[in-house]
């Protein structure tokens, strides 16, 4: 069984509304996030940012490989120490705020942080499932912290 990570954010508490300088049309700034928790045997965090209501395919809002297991935590608009970002689900590398259509019901953006004890392995455009999947035999520990966005 994986241990529990504490993660949290200045910007909202957890199942609250993301500020709109987050969204895409907003300002398209990533929040600011804090976490303690980490394992001593983790070597690196992994934040993974989805949107599950986006349809059949989770949407992929972030993807940071390699954070530094001694990190607490990074600033708004920042990456966090020792992190790679990812191309995301609009096609560009890094964070994609929320962008969900005009008229549906807020979609929820689940911030899931992972400690694991060896690097993923991923195919060149990870899509959310891909990693789930690769996680399965390295987490040590995870947390996550919800949000939510409509327009």
């Amino acid at each position: 069984m994986a241990g529990l990570l504490y993660l949290r954010s200045v910007a909202f508490n957890d199942h609250d509304l993301m500020p709109d300088r987050m969204s895409r049309d907003g300002g398209n700034v990533s929040p600011p996030l804090e976490w303690d928790g980490v394992p001593a045997d983790a070597t690196e965090l992994v934040l993974l940012v989805e949107d599950p209501d986006a349809g059949r395919t989770p949407s992929l809002h972030w993807l940071v490989t390699g954070i530094d297991p001694g990190s607490t935590g990074m600033p708004e608009g920042a990456v966090p120490a020792g992190g790679r970002e990812w191309v995301n689900s609009y096609g560009a590398t890094g964070w994609g705020g929320p962008d969900p259509p005009l008229g549906d019901d807020p979609h929820r953006y689940f911030f899931r942080l992972y400690a694991i004890n060896r690097p993923l392995e991923l195919p060149a455009r990870p899509q959310a499932p891909d990693v789930h999947r690769a996680m399965e035999t390295r987490e040590v520990a995870s947390g996550n912290i919800v949000a939510t966005f409509g327009r």
